[in-house]
């Protein structure tokens, strides 16, 4: 493959709702390139669930599209390969307008030069109308149909270009292009105080004005074209590469700068390892150059590739602008940064979404726990949506992902490329106890076993603290040695391990050792720790133990339309509304707190609830007493599980 400069490199992230299209549109992109000979085009959904690379030579342009998964449960490879794109391919389904993964494309190219492609315009089904009134209302008259179809009697014709004159076209069709290119001078002119003045003067603008006032409009978000045609005949392709090489600037790089980079993709091949693709954002890189890692070591960058079709083409150099990928660098993940320059900052910043499902992962073969654990950490290194750690609590290693779908993929990747099987399980809550009341209580340890016995004795207050655990004495007259209080300590701080209700920690307890007794010869640090554990269970006994839930803090963006339902769902869950507020997007932002027993899989009943639309954060925010209908439940189980 040839070495592109600068000038002459387009990255371009290719979105859309699952079975749009998008797969489809590159393989006819690359078979208009000569790339593909034939290509491999279905009316058939494909689910994508990977970010891929495909490089197009056209025209003394080199394109570098990336197809991103329409799933919502993908969104992290969809943001990887936008942080990486001078701009966006929003693909629409015409004969389905507003679908979910539509929607989530055009929130995530906010503020992105993006180009809409109806697709499907051919089919008998096509509601070519209706997609312009829903753009045109998500944009606010930004719009501009440049390659709109024609239909005789409800069937496509052919497609017309804005820019050519109206022979031919007849009835509806000459006001909707004569309309269409008006708005278009409009916008073209608010790009340039020059063209403004022309247009107001009544003069044309040539061309190149013309064109280059729609390069700046489209760069500001002020202009957003719209090409349809239908990528299973190859109808609109043309049209798509033209106005990517003619309304798309590169990003802003500096190629005799020193080299960086930023990794936007890791993933583990089986055959090859692990494979890292990297952004180009200054200076330029050839085989064997010397890079520095974040941490300050280096390494010798013995090849770099491209890759298309899972193949991998080696390039001599790649200058800034351009995606690189390179193999078994086992320092790189999704994030980071590589340069010639020792001190360099990445310009390049990825927010990934956070996990909105977690589930408990074991081995299904108990030998391989350690084996587990490097596997995901390799997993998750390649993909940030992914979070795994171990609850020490619960004794549970648990797995977060963006949806059922998203982990279950993860757990087929475990066994096909590392012939590891896992299983998924609910997780367990992590309860805790303490008490709601104060009370007086004594402890006493005495055991005579032949030679010296045992002999521990205290009197403790217990009552209700804010912080985690407070231990004081008020000890007088030696009734209690200070060299035995220590243990008195460590007795309760053990005892907290394991609560009187049903054997959770105990937590927000005040201990208050004021009185007690010892023998000379039996008492021992032992028998003072066993007479505070006797103290601590009577205690809480006598205190009204109560069962503590932990409680989320979550921040639920949704259609307005479904607010209701949204509402009505988190009051069965046992939740309260904190409030909501619109996001100015369209959308309502709901805040809530629910027990973190009624959200380990709210994801999917919010999908249910939101027809995919809505989505949602959540954090920990506190432990709540848990109602005494629902703790007797509780309580009963563990119980049983004992």
């Amino acid at each position: 493959m040839k070495v592109y400069n600068s000038e002459k490199i387009r990255n371009i992230a290719v979105l859309g709702h699952s079975g749009c299209g998008k797969t489809n549109l590159l393989e006819t992109i690359a078979h208009a390139a000569n790339v593909n000979k034939i290509p491999k085009l279905s009316n058939n959904v494909q689910m994508t669930y990977s970010m891929s690379l495909m490089p197009v030579e056209y025209e003394g342009f080199k394109f570098n599209f990336l197809d991103t998964p329409g799933y919502t449960d993908f969104t992290g490879d969809v943001v990887s390969a936008l942080a990486a794109s001078d701009a966006a391919i929003i693909v629409i389904d015409a004969t389905d307008p507003m679908q979910v993964g539509t929607e989530k494309a055009l929130e995530l190219t906010e503020g992105i030069p993006k180009i809409m492609f109806i697709n499907k315009i051919d089919n008998e089904k096509a509601r070519y109308k209706d997609v312009i009134a829903m753009l045109d209302e998500k944009f606010e008259n930004k719009i501009v149909p440049m390659i709109s179809p024609e239909f005789s009697d409800g069937k496509f014709v052919k497609l017309h270009n804005l820019f050519e004159d109206y022979e031919g076209l007849e009835g509806e069709f000459v006001d909707q292009a004569k309309k269409s290119y008006d708005a278009l001078m409009e916008l073209v002119a608010e790009t340039d105080d020059d063209y403004l003045e022309k247009f107001f003067e009544g003069q044309e603008l040539t061309r190149d004005e013309i064109r280059n006032g729609i390069t700046i409009g489209v760069k500001r978000g002020d202009i957003v074209p719209v090409i349809s045609g239908s990528t299973i005949n190859n109808v609109g392709t043309a049209e798509i590469l033209a106005s990517l090489e003619n309304y798309i600037d590169p990003s802003f790089v500096d190629e005799d700068a020193k080299f960086k980079g930023t990794v936007f993709k890791t993933f583990i091949d089986p055959f090859i390892g692990k494979i890292s693709y990297i952004k180009v954002t200054a200076g330029q890189i050839k085989k064997d150059t010397e890079v520095y890692f974040e941490d300050g070591s280096k390494e010798k960058i013995a090849n770099i590739y491209t890759i298309r079709g899972g193949e991998l083409i080696e390039l001599d150099k790649a200058y800034a602008g351009d995606i690189i990928v390179v193999t078994k660098v086992s320092k790189l993940s999704t994030g980071k940064l590589i340069s010639t320059d020792k001190n360099a900052q990445s310009d390049i910043e990825i927010v990934f979404p956070k996990p909105q499902i977690y589930y408990a992962i074991s081995p299904k073969n108990k030998n391989d726990e350690d084996k587990m654990a490097t596997v995901i950490t390799r997993l998750v290194g390649e993909d940030p949506t992914l979070e795994y750690y171990r609850n020490n609590e619960t004794h549970q290693a648990l797995i977060g992902g963006q949806g059922d779908l998203h982990l279950k993929t993860l757990v087929n990747k475990m066994k096909d490329k590392f012939g590891l099987e896992v299983e998924l399980s609910d997780l367990k809550v992590p309860y805790r106890e303490t008490i709601k009341a104060s009370s007086d209580v004594e402890g006493k340890h005495k055991k005579q076993s032949g030679g010296h016995g045992q002999y521990g004795h205290v009197k403790i207050r217990f009552s209700r603290s804010d912080e985690e655990f407070e231990f004081t004495e008020e000890l007088f007259g030696g009734s209690v040695p200070k060299s035995y209080v220590p243990a008195v300590e460590k007795g309760l701080r053990d005892s907290m391990l394991k609560g009187v209700l049903a054997g959770y920690p105990v937590t927000n307890i005040k201990a208050v050792l004021y009185d007690g007794s010892y023998h000379d010869v039996d008492s021992s640090e032992m028998a003072f720790k066993m007479a505070a554990s006797i103290a601590f269970k009577k205690g809480m006994e006598e205190a009204k133990p109560i069962l503590l839930e932990p409680v989320m803090k979550l921040t639920i963006t949704i259609p307005e339309e479904y607010m209701g339902d949204v509402m009505g769902d988190m009051n069965k869950r046992r939740g309260k509304i904190l409030g909501m507020e619109s996001n100015g997007k369209g959308k309502q932002v709901l805040e809530a707190l629910a027990p973190q027993g009624e959200t380990f899989k709210y994801v999917i009943d919010l999908k249910s609830m939101t027809q995919g639309r809505g989505y949602f954060e959540m954090e920990f925010d506190s432990y709540a007493e848990v109602p005494s209908s629902e703790a007797e439940k509780i309580v009963a189980g563990a119980r049983k599980d004992q």
